[in-house]
């Protein structure tokens, strides 16, 4: 896959007496790939989303889009960009259905924006005034709002943070499909159940640097032991015992295991997102 941003010695401060929030970032994402920024809180990732969306032009270094400047780009840029924020941006006296309908206005391009509504769950409340709607209603609008003009590239911010599982589940379903549609998705979240399912590659950042960049898959490969935990019943009595994986089905004891017991569950013993997570952006700077 060809590069879609190449990210090189990227610096950015908001202030010339301050220090760098983003430093000597180096970065390739990839066309058709989702993308996870990762990081804890004021890490440099929304700065980074804002520099690659052309909203911060002040930066040093080099950033390409499609192998061309970014800051050689004309507005033109913006019709193949979605951008959904975390904190939803919305006319709270105008209705869904009149806040769509002006913002759809200001593309070229336009979905069908009516039945997307209806499939995150906001069918019902199309003519209902934002102002009225809950958080999670609004995550949702914000969501397709991210969507009226059929982008080539999304930016989300944390898309499914504070949703029911359910409207999750919705949410991530049409992120996915959007990929398959060959579309570019980056993802800033801190949900790592999410970037475990959604992402093909993920960068953690840390104090503005660039820490790690590696699949979820490999991330837990590395990270992880290889070791299996085996639950087994032994004359009613529930015992457990951690095996090495590697040689495995000729281990004496996993035999014995097999002959004389009832397994009740094995699991491998890779580890989560969530402790490889605080242990990668913990070991530089903790």
């Amino acid at each position: 896959m060809a590069n879609l941003y190449e990210i090189r010695d990227l610096n950015y401060r908001y202030n010339i007496k301050q220090d760098y929030v983003v430093k000597r970032l180096n970065l390739d994402i990839k066309e058709g790939q989702i993308f996870g920024l990762l990081g804890p809180s004021g890490a440099g990732k929304s700065t980074t989303q804002k520099v690659l969306i052309k909203l911060l032009p002040g930066y040093e270094g080099s950033v390409l889009f499609k192998g061309k400047p970014l800051k050689t780009l004309t507005q033109t840029f913006y019709e193949d960009i979605g951008v959904g924020f975390e904190m939803p941006v919305h006319f709270n006296k105008l209705t869904a259905d009149e806040n769509l309908k002006y913002f759809s206005s200001l593309y070229k391009k336009k979905i069908n924006y009516r039945s997307l509504l209806v499939r995150v769950g906001l069918g019902e409340a199309i003519h209902q005034p934002v102002g009225q709607y809950s958080k999670g209603m609004k995550m949702r609008l914000n969501f397709v709002k991210a969507l009226l003009n059929d982008p080539q590239v999304l930016f989300l911010d944390e898309p499914t943070n504070g949703l029911d599982p359910s409207n999750a589940r919705i949410i991530k379903d049409i992120i996915l499909e959007e990929k398959k549609k060959g579309k570019t998705i980056l993802i800033t979240t801190h949900l790592m159940g999410d970037v475990e399912e959604l992402c093909d590659e993920v960068a953690f950042i840390a104090h503005g640097e660039l820490l790690e960049t590696a699949t979820p898959k490999s991330l837990k490969l590395k990270y992880g032991r290889r070791e299996i935990k085996v639950e087994y019943s032994d004359q009613q009595q529930l015992k457990s015992v951690v095996l090495p994986l590697d040689g495995l089905s000729n281990h004496g004891l996993f035999q014995q295991i097999l002959k004389d017991n009832r397994i009740i569950t094995m699991h491998s013993q890779e580890t989560s997102l969530d402790k490889i997570f605080i242990e990668i952006t913990g070991k530089k700077h903790g």
